[in-house]
């Protein structure tokens, strides 16, 4: 097959860099995570000139930290959020249209316990309401189960606090290789985005907002692009874009941790995905995912360190006594836990709420000197985030292009599913069409709901390799990271490009050499650069799976 992405690849940055510098976008958006690369591809479609820039790698941030689920929230019927409610359940249905292979149909499992926070009714009600909001059709409804039927959906559940069980329709995702999808559609239309470019100081002119400078970390010097508009969607670190603007007022940003730990699936091996209590007044998921089963998220407040978030083995024991108290397994540890992670929320200040009573909405800021910043929101919600910030552009820039949002129906990928049975029909197919190289359920799974029908690409390129199978594969997925996906430290691909450091860590650790040694051939890294960056991905990897006390 042909593959129809453009070239993304950091060995070419310089002649990028040149083509930018000389041009005066309609927009620059700051951020590289979910939102930013919505609005790039929504600005992109509309026809504006966008320029997308991350201070890390693309996703670093929360962007590849969520519960991995495009779902409506049914706890903030809690809070009568309908509207919010609303919006996020339409958007999952879109985002699972426009993108099959990553936004996969999930079916969860409320278990009512005593002692929980639902009580049958007012569960069953909540669902009701959240179905209908929603527009779920009929036959994805909730179901409820009394004791012995929701034991037979899921056998693992505590019998002696289990009353009943409700199941819904939700979906999961892969949150990084959902925004790397979509700012490589939106340079497919016409964009640019770069990662490891921080964005250091604006520039002005009579006193608006009309550029900015950065300092390049690939090639270690400070660049300047110019734009008509400039969008902060840095998450966590728009309060600190508008401090530099000197336009921190009214409301302002409060983070909260949220974390998430992995076990491997014969650990906790449930059979779909379980909504459950934590008895403590918050709600935690437990998903099974290929190899591995994950659970989470805690809510607390966060101040410390936001380029460096780790699980605490307070963090983690909260998520074990939970998993412990609700499941009949062997009783887990934290010598079970084989990878975790953990991300921040950037959500709305409000006097007086705890971090799991703060409202989910996002909200858009406009400072005097024209910067435009958005903040709040959540993963589900990107879509529409995206548009609102668009409209309000072309709103406030008359010289603007005034097209109509068109990302609805626009297919993300470069070679899309037309739909979820497509999806299926290939995957079932990839093992028997290419049955001489023995691929496994799971490496044919893994592949195709990772990267689609470019799959057959990365299974194409391994054939031609004198290497042994894992290897070649290795090998020819890392190519098209580097070449197609604009990796270029280690850690992008094995955590953002893959989620392999979640979802199969040993081969990481198996193969962490190997990986290093194929960026530093593509790079033409020094044997000293080369070492360094072997190191800082071990400490990397050392994070995600030592649980410091």
């Amino acid at each position: 097959m042909q593959n129809k992405d453009i070239s993304f690849d950091n060995k070419n940055r310089d002649e990028r860099l040149i083509k930018c510098k000389d041009q005066r976008y309609d927009l620059i958006i700051i951020g590289g995570g979910v939102t930013g690369a919505g609005i790039a591809l929504d600005a992109s479609l509309r026809g504006l000139s966008t320029l997308l820039l991350e201070k890390k790698d693309f996703a670093s941030g929360t962007s590849s930290k969520s519960t991995k689920l495009i779902h409506g929230g049914l706890r903030y019927l809690k809070q009568f959020e309908f509207s919010l409610v609303k919006e996020s359940g339409l958007e999952r249905a879109i985002a699972h249209h426009n993108i099959p292979h990553l936004v996969h149909p999930e079916k969860m499992l409320l278990p009512i316990v005593d002692g929980g926070t639902f009580g049958k009714i007012t569960a069953s009600l909540a669902i009701s309401v959240y179905d209908r909001l929603a527009c779920v059709p009929r036959k994805d409804r909730k179901t409820v189960f009394n004791k012995n039927r929701t034991l037979l959906q899921e056998p693992l559940l505590n019998k002696s606090l289990l009353k009943s069980g409700i199941q819904y329709s939700e979906y999961r995702t892969d949150d990084a290789r959902l925004t790397v999808e979509l700012i490589k559609a939106a340079r497919r239309e016409g964009g640019e985005a770069f990662n490891y470019m921080k964005v250091i100081d604006f520039v002005y002119e009579q006193g608006n907002v009309v550029g900015v400078n950065c300092l390049d970390y690939v090639n270690d010097r400070e660049v300047e692009f110019k734009a008509t508009q400039v969008v902060s969607a840095a998450g966590p670190w728009v309060d600190e874009l508008r401090t530099i603007n000197r336009s921190k007022k009214g409301n302002s940003l409060q983070l909260t941790k949220g974390v998430h730990i992995v076990l491997p699936h014969h650990k906790l091996p449930v059979q779909s995905a379980v909504y459950f209590d934590d008895f403590k007044g918050r709600m935690l998921f437990a998903i099974p995912r290929g190899k591995v089963t994950y659970i989470g998220t805690s809510d607390t407040v966060y101040t410390s360190d936001k380029d460096r978030v780790i699980c605490t083995y307070e963090d983690a024991e909260y998520i074990l006594e939970s998993i412990n108290k609700l499941f009949e397994v062997e009783q887990l540890t934290h010598s079970d836990i084989i990878s975790t992670w953990a991300g921040l929320r950037p959500l709305i200040h409000e006097e007086g709420k705890s971090p799991s009573e703060l409202s989910r909405k996002d909200e858009i800021f406009v400072s005097e000197s024209n910067l435009i910043s958005i903040a709040g929101g959540k993963l589900t919600g990107y879509r529409k985030m995206a548009e609102r910030v668009i409209d309000l552009v072309q709103e406030r820039k008359k010289s603007l292009s005034k097209k109509e949002c068109e990302t609805e129906k626009y297919k993300i990928h470069s070679d899309s599913f037309s739909d979820y049975q497509d999806y299926k029909k290939f995957l079932e197919n990839i093992k028997e069409k290419y049955a001489d190289f023995n691929l496994s359920e799971f490496e044919a799974w893994y592949l195709v709901t990772t990267y689609g029908k470019h799959a057959e690409l990365i299974i194409a390129n391994a054939l031609n390799s004198e290497l042994k199978k894992s290897q070649a594969l290795l090998r020819s997925e890392i190519d098209y990271c580097i070449t197609y996906e604009s990796c270029y430290l280690s850690d992008d691909y094995f955590n953002r490009r893959t989620g392999k450091i979640y979802f199969d860590v040993e081969s990481v650790h198996d193969n962490l050499d190997f990986i290093v040694s194929e960026f530093a051939s593509h790079f033409n890294w020094s044997s000293a650069k080369t070492e360094m960056m072997r190191k800082q991905s071990q400490i990397y990897l050392d994070d995600v799976t030592m649980i410091k006390v």
